[in-house]
């Protein structure tokens, strides 16, 4: 089964929500920008959309504040504490509506799907996918 890893850097951002102006609807600059960057991450990997169903493992690290105290810091290292926002349906559906196009075809093409997300020294979005 073939299998591609692809490494968006930065903090991973969410689907930003649908904004309304003057009775038009749009996307917010940062979430098309965002989408942009996962686009171009895909196709330096994936030289030709995939044509059939996908697996799709998402890792999203977000990376630990230096605000906090060390003790809480250490904490987020180990897993003991776990990012609570963005919500991860939104982080799933930035990643997937940024790789249309790119690595596959189109969204309805996976059909199997997880994700995680976590603190790490690297902020980071791994995607791993199967097909």
């Amino acid at each position: 089964m073939p299998e591609a890893l692809i490494v968006i850097p930065g903090q991973p951002k969410a689907k930003g929500r649908p904004r309304f102006a003057r009775g038009r609807v749009f996307t917010p600059s940062s979430t098309l920008q965002y989408e942009r960057l996962i686009a171009a991450a895909a196709r330096e990997v994936i030289s030709e959309p995939i044509e059939v169903n996908v697996q799709v493992d998402i890792i999203a690290v977000y990376g630990i504040p230096k605000s906090w105290p060390k003790a809480q810091q250490a904490a987020a290292a180990r897993g003991d504490i776990m990012p609570t926002r963005p919500d991860i349906d939104n982080v799933i559906k930035i990643i997937l509506d940024g790789m249309n196009e790119a690595a596959y075809l189109d969204d309805q093409q996976v059909h199997m799907i997880s994700a995680e997300k976590r603190y790490g020294d690297l902020a980071r979005v791994e995607i791993r996918l199967n097909w």
